[in-house]
């Protein structure tokens, strides 16, 4: 699904000048839109892309989810810089622990919010053929405080149609795939399916290729979304290898308008031209892919703070992900940091810091793991004890009068961490079981282009060769 989408948003607008549309533009009801709704702030364009994962109309045999209802596969929010050159797509992992807030269903009730709910839960809700995109769209910008702009949805058939327009795109895979890496349902292994190394896949072998998410790699949706932004590349170099031109946009054009299901804002032939045309001149070394920062919670991922408050802020001011204005050159309108927001790509330094830590867990040495990882960053350590309690689930950070700058750095080494106000004075790091479960390695020294965890196993630049890429699998 990423494939179609973003390559759709990044050269159909080309194809468009050269196409009349003059077939119906699918578009979904702006009836279930929240009416509290985050300002529209931000300098640059926000646009929301879902994959659907349905089996009704032509994606019936295509692979989709079991039964009608609609259901989403991959999601990413596509910031397009004020300069209308550069944009990141963030992508937000389906298995994503979030809030759904109230939703739309097609009866004309509305639900009740939904707390630490799963994120492609909220396309599924009134459980129709074509999903709701009007709650997916409320519940991204309900996470991420951002406005949503415009809204697109592809299907599976679209997919299909772009990989076969494009004559197919050249993929890398480390190992063997079977039946069942497919369908972990099998209860045997079947075919093989792909084989081993370099290889063409177009239609439905290129819509399985990026749906692979068990027998290689470590059959996440993590790793799946790695492969399906390194594919995006090849199949984004591919359709520019071909050409810009009315004999390879056309297809392409066509296979995008049948695909996708757009708010009423593009709702109409004009609307889309125009939309798309605003978008050709983003150059595919200008575009980063990076995923949500994350951290697994059992078999789940839950959203790392305050990494990705720090990210929505970032493109709120219209920053690129390393701080920077979108040229990198100069630091003009919504360029300075917003106030006690660090950018999410900045290192972290402790110096002037001074630190306890406490072990709130039965884990030996955790204390002491994590007080070595607070003077890597240059922070002083004061002190190593265990805490009072040892039943501690997440990493608490607590400070005191005039402190709150200090425990937000220092929350920043430890994904997920609370910050907490106490009338003690200083700064105290209570790990809990959540640091014992995934901890921050220790850097050899903290480095100017660090990320914060999750967004580094996914931030490419878009150009890079995916074989290089898919070696992990």
């Amino acid at each position: 699904m990423i494939g179609l989408s973003f390559l759709v948003l990044l050269v159909a607008g080309a194809g468009w000048g050269y196409l009349k549309l003059t077939g119906s533009i699918h578009t979904f009801s702006a009836d279930g839109i929240s009416g509290d709704r985050p300002p529209d702030t931000s300098a640059g364009q926000n646009v929301l892309v879902i994959g659907s994962d349905t089996r009704s109309g032509d994606n019936r045999g295509l692979g989709g989810g079991s039964g009608e209802v609609g259901r989403s596969d991959t999601a990413f929010l596509l910031h397009v810089y004020a300069d209308h050159k550069h944009a990141v797509a963030v992508s937000i992992p389906r298995d994503s622990l979030v809030d759904i807030p109230a939703c739309r269903k097609p009866g004309g009730e509305w639900t009740a919010p939904a707390h630490h709910a799963i994120f492609n839960g909220a396309f599924s809700v009134g459980e129709t053929a074509e999903g709701n995109p009007a709650c997916t769209q409320n519940t991204v910008e309900h996470l991420t405080g951002l406005r949503v702009d415009h809204t697109v949805v592809v299907d599976f058939a679209g997919f299909s149609a772009l990989t076969s327009a494009v004559g197919g795109v050249r993929v890398c895979l480390p190992q063997d795939v079977y039946q069942q890496d497919l369908n972990p349902k099998r209860p045997t292994r079947g075919e093989r399916v792909f084989e081993q190394g370099p290889q063409t896949v177009s239609g439905q072998r290129a819509l399985d290729y990026v749906r692979i998410r068990h027998g290689i790699g470590d059959g996440s949706d993590i790793g799946r979304i790695k492969r399906q932004q390194a594919f995006l590349g090849s199949l984004v170099k591919r359709v520019k290898s071909r050409g810009l031109n009315p004999t390879t946009l056309l297809p392409l054009a066509n296979a995008a308008a049948d695909a996708m299901t757009v708010d009423p804002g593009l709702g109409s032939a004009d609307k889309l031209l125009s939309f798309a045309l605003s978008m050709k001149n983003i150059d595919l070394r200008n575009t980063k892919f990076v995923t949500i920062p994350w951290r697994y919670e059992g078999a789940r991922v839950a959203v790392v703070e305050p990494e990705a408050d720090a990210l929505w802020a970032a493109l709120k001011a219209d920053r690129t992900i390393d701080g920077q204005d979108a040229t990198g050159t100069s630091r003009g309108r919504g360029a300075t940091p917003a106030p006690g927001k660090p950018s999410p790509t900045a290192p972290v330094s402790g110096t002037g810091i001074d630190v306890a830590v406490y072990n709130g867990t039965t884990v030996t040495g955790l204390a002491a793991r994590a007080a070595e990882l607070l003077r890597t960053h240059g922070f002083t350590v004061t002190g190593t004890a265990t805490a009072n309690a040892q039943d501690q689930a997440r990493t608490v950070v607590t400070y005191g009068p005039g402190g709150r700058a200090g425990a937000e750095t220092t929350a920043r080494l430890f994904g997920g961490a609370r910050i907490k106000e106490s009338g003690n004075a200083g700064i105290q790091v209570i790990v809990g079981r959540d640091y014992a479960d995934n901890p921050t390695p220790v850097p050899a020294a903290p480095t100017p282009d660090a990320v914060p965890a999750g967004v580094a196993d996914g931030a490419r630049s878009a150009a890079d060769d995916p074989c290089s890429d898919l070696s992990y699998g």
